[in-house]
């Protein structure tokens, strides 16, 4: 729908391998043609976009080589990197792959809930390796810009590694703080507990992808945690008062200095 808003293609296909989705997405005008057919909905394609969870990606990758045209660039919108760029490296030889993380999005899932103005004032992180063809980098820079993106660039490892504590981490202590809260203690819940949780809504089986395609970052993140709830958690037994307060203010700060 950006892309339309935006006049950034003659033409938009959308492949799935839901009916439903494709129906949706030609309702809301987000596609011009649907297609369960692969060959047909890549044939004589300039950009590919992969937007599946991060296994999926890796599988279609080389399914997919075999009907691309010569030059055609092909990105993902994958919120981990290493793993997808080193498999498109190995199916998609020459240089046309660049992976993108649009940080952009919520906890909904589907067509059912596009919107044209998703990535306005947002940023994202392209991870460009030194075998990417230049031509091919500039574009999808330029792409992600005109749909109203920051473009920030990174290797594929710092990525994963600065993604495993600003976004994987969240969605893993959302969840386990869901899984730690007795079920009948719910019905008291209230604004709180909503914010905190909210992307604990998010798709079981993309986040299942995420954590194990970026478990060694991730699990540098959680063993920090640990350490910090475990600070936390002695100042509350020895009734640290001075300890609490400057840890919550110096965590204050840190929050009210996101931009």
């Amino acid at each position: 729908m950006a892309i339309k808003k935006h006049k950034l293609a003659r033409q938009v296909v959308g492949f799935s391998q839901k009916h439903s989705s494709l129906v949706t997405a030609m309702q809301s005008k987000a596609i011009d043609v649907a297609s369960h057919d692969l060959r047909k909905a890549l044939h004589n394609a300039d950009l590919v976009i992969l937007s599946t969870p991060v296994n999926t990606i890796i599988n279609l990758l080389p399914k997919i080589s075999r009907y691309l045209r010569r030059g055609c660039i092909v990105t993902d919108v994958g919120s981990t990197k290493t793993l997808i760029v080193e498999a498109a490296e190995k199916h998609l030889p020459g240089g046309f792959f660049i992976g993108s993380h649009p940080l952009a999005g919520s906890e909904k899932k589907g067509a059912g809930f596009a919107s044209a103005e998703l990535f306005d004032n947002s940023v994202c992180i392209l991870t460009p390796t030194d075998k990417v063809n230049r031509g091919a980098k500039e574009k999808v820079q330029t792409f992600w810009t005109r749909l109203g993106t920051t473009v920030k660039v990174l290797s594929p490892e710092e990525h994963d590694k600065i993604l495993a504590y600003i976004s994987h981490l969240p969605h893993l202590l959302a969840y386990g703080l869901m899984g730690s809260i007795p079920p009948g203690y719910l019905e008291f819940a209230a604004t709180g507990l909503k914010d905190t949780t909210r992307i604990a809504s998010s798709s079981p089986q993309m986040w299942n992808d995420i954590c194990l395609a970026n478990a060694k970052p991730l699990l540098g993140a959680v063993d920090e945690l640990v350490k910090n709830l475990a600070v936390l958690r002695k100042a509350i037994s020895n009734r640290e008062e001075k300890t609490l307060t400057e840890y919550f203010q110096k965590s204050k700060e840190k929050r009210d200095g996101i931009l």
